[in-house]
């Protein structure tokens, strides 16, 4: 069997892909038609950010079984077109946690002692001790968006230089940051009580721009921001304008919403009190290293054992499991993807009942694929059909499994009951014929949906005139309807509507939407890369 490697990879992922006995060409810089010629070759293609597999490319890809991603991200993989050739996406989640995270902290020195300035200065022949007047950070509180693995590494380090840790974290337990020693706030106190501000989430709808202009306005005067997370989380205008009009003493970058950048499109990179790195939160020898032999055990493992280790869309089991319960994997992913986006606050318990003939199979499979897409809308590439488990399980959130021979209204029913620090909703999903997963309740509203692609779920009276206002409303700023599902609450006259839509709407047309007379809440979901 035949295996590519397509962007510069450590010799060690190289030697164990070969001492398996596996063939291996490296070849890399291939432009995308030159990729296409000879994909058709390969069984195997191992990759990191430079190649984009697009669904065109994996059109020629008449062999291929797998691809690696040596590191985190998959912005450059199109996952659906791979699924639906069933060709296994696999990647190294955790091999470049520890080099993220010390990088944000390197950043927060650099910041601190003004040192790359200082270097400059040297270098251009001058001797400016007075100017470059640093500042401690210990007993300075260092404030964390996103307390998850890279995040919670970056506040152990922070806490080993005695400074005090706070965190923002909506979706972690109070009670699970507490064990680490930090400390749960809101997004407005985290800005306000930070002296350092370093960011650790991924890109989703909910964190793109999460840092923007009224952030820094509630940040101290002599506060710092450091993002080495994704470009996008931080709004890159509003933080030009922070630095300049002096709203915080400096900031540090590591990612950009355009990569590679420069002056010409980023003209925070003019200011003083500015420092970046293009992109270098994983570029350590022991990082590389480590996700290139993590990927490339894992490959091995796959194409000569059949063994699936840190699949992104493709469970652990065996046919014979994937024949009996296939179907509700699906559906258990798509239920869980949808609570957390329906959940406010921090997990806490989760209880699945398996109902009908479903009762009496294998369904571990399906409790891990609802936790992987429980995790995906907040850890996106990080969470994957093996650590979902885990992630649980660091998160402190308690996993309740049930049977039940009867299944009401249908032969088999998947219901799940998340619940919070806030409140609970409860998810119930069948599947239809052979392979038409459905979510059937939601609450107290029974309904008939297909839970896919890009939604709008809509809380409503039950009167004349809502859907046809809300279709309007939609139709005008060019949003077109592609499937509706009314759901009715008979004690309360309330209903719900389930749209899916041919994009995301957007934030400023959900307003909209929400202004309409008798329409209690609506609220976006997106379940597009399931």
């Amino acid at each position: 069997m035949k295996v590519l490697i397509s962007d510069n990879l450590a010799q060690v992922g190289v030697d164990v892909l070969r001492k398996a006995g596996l063939e291996v060409d490296v070849n890399t810089g291939l432009a995308p038609e030159e990729l296409k010629k000879i994909i058709g070759e390969y069984d195997g293609l191992v990759i990191r950010s430079a190649t984009k597999v697009t669904a065109d490319i994996l059109e020629m890809a008449h062999k291929l079984r797998v691809v690696g991603r040596a590191g985190i991200g998959l912005d450059n993989v199109d996952v659906p077109a791979a699924s639906q050739k069933g060709i296994v996406v696999m990647n190294a989640p955790d091999g470049n946690a520890t080099t993220a995270a010390e990088h944000a902290i390197s950043m927060m020195m650099a910041l601190s002692r003004n040192i790359p300035q200082a270097c400059m200065s040297m270098k251009q022949g001058k001797w400016e001790k007075k100017k470059f007047m640093g500042r401690e950070v210990t007993g300075k509180t260092f404030g964390v968006i996103g307390i998850g693995r890279i995040g919670g590494i970056a506040a152990s380090r922070a806490q080993g230089l005695k400074m005090k840790t706070i965190a923002y974290d909506p979706h972690m337990p109070k009670e699970m940051a507490e064990k680490i020693g930090v400390e749960l706030v809101s997004l407005e106190e985290l800005a306000k009580r930070s002296d350092y501000i370093s960011v650790h989430v991924p890109l989703t709808k909910e964190t793109k721009n999460i840092v923007s202009t009224s952030f820094f306005e509630n940040m101290k005067n002599d506060a710092m921001f450091i993002d080495c997370a994704r470009g996008g989380v931080c709004d890159e205008e509003a933080l030009y304008e922070a630095l300049v009009n002096n709203k915080i003493a400096g900031a540090a970058l590591d990612v950009f919403s355009k990569e590679p950048t420069s002056l010409e499109n980023c003209p925070l990179l003019a200011l003083d009190n500015f420092v970046c790195t293009p992109h270098l939160g994983a570029s350590t020898n022991e990082a590389q290293e480590s996700v290139a032999l993590i990927i490339a055990e894992q490959m091995a493992d796959y194409l000569l054992k059949g063994s699936v280790t840190n699949a992104v869309n493709v469970p652990s089991v065996s046919d014979d499991v994937l024949a009996q319960v296939g179907p509700y994997l699906k559906l258990g992913e798509m239920l869980g993807c949808m609570h957390m986006q329906i959940a406010k606050g921090g997990v806490a318990e989760v209880n699945i009942e398996y109902s009908g003939e479903l009762a009496e199979l294998n369904t571990s499979p399906i409790t891990v694929a609802f936790l992987k897409g429980l995790f995906t809308p907040i850890l996106k590439d990080a969470v994957n059909f093996v650590n979902a488990p885990i992630i649980a399980k660091e998160r402190g959130i308690r996993i309740i499994e049930s049977r039940s021979e009867k299944a009401d209204d249908f032969v088999n029913t998947l219901a799940i009951k998340v619940t919070t620090n806030e409140g609970e909703n409860t998810l119930v999903g069948t599947v239809f014929g052979r392979n038409e997963p459905r979510l059937v309740r939601l609450n107290s509203f029974r309904l008939e949906a297909l839970p896919s692609g890009p939604m709008l779920l809509v809380f409503n009276n039950d009167v004349p005139g809502v859907i046809g206002a809300l279709g309007t409303t939609l139709g005008r700023s060019g949003v077109n309807i592609s499937r509706m599902t009314v759901g009715r609450e008979e004690e309360s006259n309330q209903n719900i509507i389930l749209l899916s839509t041919n994009e995301l709407v957007s934030k400023e047309l959900l307003a909209k939407v929400e202004d309409l007379q008798d329409i209690t809440k609506a609220q976006v979901l997106d379940l597009t890369n399931l």
